[in-house]
């Protein structure tokens, strides 16, 4: 895999991937790969096989990978806190948990006003310490990738956890099925997927983006970009805001005014991507059965 996996539609494009640097395969093996995290004090990257019901480590210096947790309570996203903590989203407990730096599990979110979540799927932690994940149904609509049950909210929220009191609030409830979700290296913005096309050919499949208000509120929504290869999924921003999304055929690249300008091919289904390495230039990629990644010219945003 080499120049010929970077599809260029816009030359803005053009300077990003370093086309010399192969598309690498680190692993493969896993039913559905999702949520990877990179944890730089360790150089390593953790992420989900949510049918597998297990997490696996990638250790960047030896290449070797490893099971993290199995049983996993059929993880999905994952994302590392400003304190280098694990944060994570599980399917079959149907909560939001914390991996201390001892081990222990700490539960943020298991509850909304007595009724239990239906299965948070994604979540970023902005720097002021507040918690946003997504709550679609895709852990409860079967027992593939969770326990199958009925939703007892009713509805797929986005939801804030305050840092401060830990109160449990709902963001935004338009949403059909609130997907993958991210902040602008600003943080002036949030960047939310509805993948709701998975539940009827009527429903979005596109990204929404909303301006972010000190009290923790949000505004507007409107549609940043709609999907033109499947579906949307977990991404990233880069230091200067494009958007690195999964996409049905690869890797989608969006500049900051909703224009795709360029592709990371590859072949399967992207479901989620995330940046490291040392200097954040390192995109890996949970692509369905297989971990990948490609070295770039360009940084991930810092959330660590």
């Amino acid at each position: 895999m080499a120049a010929s996996d970077y599809e260029i539609l816009d030359e803005r494009f053009a300077r990003l991937p370093c086309t010399t640097a192969n598309v690498h395969k680190l692993y493969q093996g896993c039913h559905w790969a999702e949520g990877p995290a990179y944890f730089p004090a360790g150089r390593y990257l953790v992420w989900s096989d949510a049918p597998n019901n297990r997490m696996l480590r990638y250790d960047e210096a030896s290449d070797a990978v490893s099971v993290f947790r199995q049983p996993a309570n059929n993880s999905n996203g994952n994302t590392v806190d400003r304190q280098g903590r694990l944060v994570t989203c599980e399917h079959g407990t149907r909560r939001v948990t914390r991996t201390e730096h001892d081990g222990s599990i700490t539960v943020l979110a298991d509850n909304y006003n007595g009724k239990r979540l239906n299965s948070p799927n994604d979540v970023v932690v902005k720097s002021d310490g507040s918690i946003w994940f997504t709550d679609p149904t895709y852990g409860i609509d079967s027992d593939y990738e969770g326990n199958k049950a009925e939703s007892e909210i009713g509805a797929s929220n986005v939801y804030r956890i305050d840092p401060a009191s830990g109160a449990l609030t709902i963001v935004c409830d338009d949403f059909v099925k609130p997907n993958g979700l991210a902040f602008s290296p600003d943080e002036k913005l949030l960047y939310v997927v509805d993948t709701g096309r998975t539940h009827g050919p009527q429903n979005p499949a596109h990204m929404r983006v909303f301006e972010v208000g000190e009290n923790g509120t949000l505004s507007g929504g409107r549609v940043f970009a709609d999907c033109t290869a499947g579906l949307f999924d977990g991404f990233r921003l880069d230091t200067d805001g494009r958007i690195w999304t999964s996409a049905a055929d690869g890797v989608h690249v969006y500049d900051p005014d909703g224009t795709l300008i360029g592709k990371v091919r590859i072949p399967e289904v992207v479901a989620n991507v995330c940046f490291g390495g040392p200097k954040r230039d390192r995109l890996f990629i949970c692509a369905t059965t297989t971990l990948y990644s490609v070295r770039l010219f360009v940084n991930g945003a810092k959330t660590f």
